[in-house]
């Protein structure tokens, strides 16, 4: 018996993922693969959108007509908390072998690997598949390896290693279907069509339970909203907020901050405070969060304010600013400087 394991959030689940199982169960020739959804992946900020077991039912849907090659559990949902895969592969270790569980991972999650929590262990109880996108080049030799990776190295052959830990890793090309959950979640609000991602049965539940509503529902003055998002970041000591005011041009939202971070660190910081703050005063979470692993940009969307938190120096990179050139700078000013 040779079993996957996949989880994620699946917010929501779309024809990636399903190109995604299909394509690892064919290559790797496992028997059957069991699809997880978090209650609350450790390294995820909350976003606004389905509770999980609203998420594990579109998983359901999703997979309905697969029969039993993939089955979806509730393990993670039923526990509750952070989701924490070494958790769930403990629980499997009940049931199957080292040999036969087989982790079923994308390649960008290969790169933070060594940020899971108790990862060596995991590299000792289970098999590793990772899931290659199109444009991901497979690594040929041990040093394009991470590190972590490389020093648990016994023999390498193209794309299958065999690890000191007895188990292996192997890598899988995919055609993966180009579409990401957070840019398709921003298509649900923003009533951009979405069939060709998402299965018709998962289409039919979002729009049933009215999910991923445009934040506009929510927030009622985007002026007043980005006036207090301002707030929040000059009361941390962000550098150089600016706020736009860009409902006469055609850019990807209505307003935006722009401001900088004296470090990586400061700059997600940055982001954690204000999306702190926005939940405590207005009970809703941003549509979505990218960049806050890295610190360089950091991105928090809420829908018609779109706020960008740089490292000082990668903002001079980018200069947003000249692009909003016709919107209406809205002369945000520090409450907080000392004008003594």
């Amino acid at each position: 018996m040779k079993i996957g394991i996949f989880g994620g959030g699946f917010n929501p689940p779309h024809m990636g993922h399903i190109s995604c199982l299909t394509s690892v169960q064919k290559k790797a020739g496992l028997d059957k693969i069991f699809v997880i959804p978090t209650f609350q992946s450790p390294l995820k900020t909350q976003v606004d959108g389905p509770s999980p077991e609203q998420r594990l039912e579109m998983v359901k849907l999703a997979l309905e007509g697969f029969g039993q090659q993939f089955i979806v559990d509730d393990i993670e949902i039923k526990r509750k908390g952070i989701s924490y895969t070494i958790d769930t592969i403990k629980e499997y270790r009940k049931n199957y072998s080292q040999d036969e569980i087989h982790l079923i991972i994308g390649a960008d999650h290969l790169e933070i690997f060594s940020s899971w929590k108790e990862y060596k262990e995991i590299l000792s109880e289970c098999n590793i598949i990772v899931a290659t996108r199109p444009g991901f080049d497979i690594p040929t030799s041990q040093d394009q390896l991470p590190q972590f990776i490389s020093e648990q190295v016994l023999e390498y052959d193209f794309n299958f290693i065999e690890m000191k830990t007895g188990r292996n890793l192997q890598f899988i090309r995919i055609q993966d279907v180009d579409i990401s959950a957070s840019e398709l979640r921003k298509k649900i609000r923003t009533n951009r069509p979405v069939e060709k991602f998402l299965p018709l049965a998962v289409e039919t539940y979002i729009k049933k339970h009215n999910l991923y509503q445009n934040l506009k529902d929510k927030i009622q003055d985007y002026t007043k909203f980005t006036e207090f998002c301002a707030h929040q970041l000059f009361s941390k000591k962000a550098i150089q907020v600016k706020g736009y005011d860009l409902t006469k041009m055609s850019a990807l939202s209505e307003y935006a901050i722009v401001t900088s971070g004296t470090s990586t660190r400061h700059a997600v910081s940055l982001a954690e405070n204000l999306i702190q703050a926005v939940k405590d005063e207005f009970r809703i979470h941003p549509s979505s969060l990218e960049g806050s692993e890295e610190g360089r940009w950091v991105v928090v969307d809420y829908g018609s304010l779109i706020v960008h938190i740089f490292y000082d120096y990668v903002r001079q990179e980018y200069s947003l600013e000249k692009l909003w050139r016709e919107g209406k700078d809205m002369g945000l000013v520090d409450p907080f400087t000392d004008k003594k």
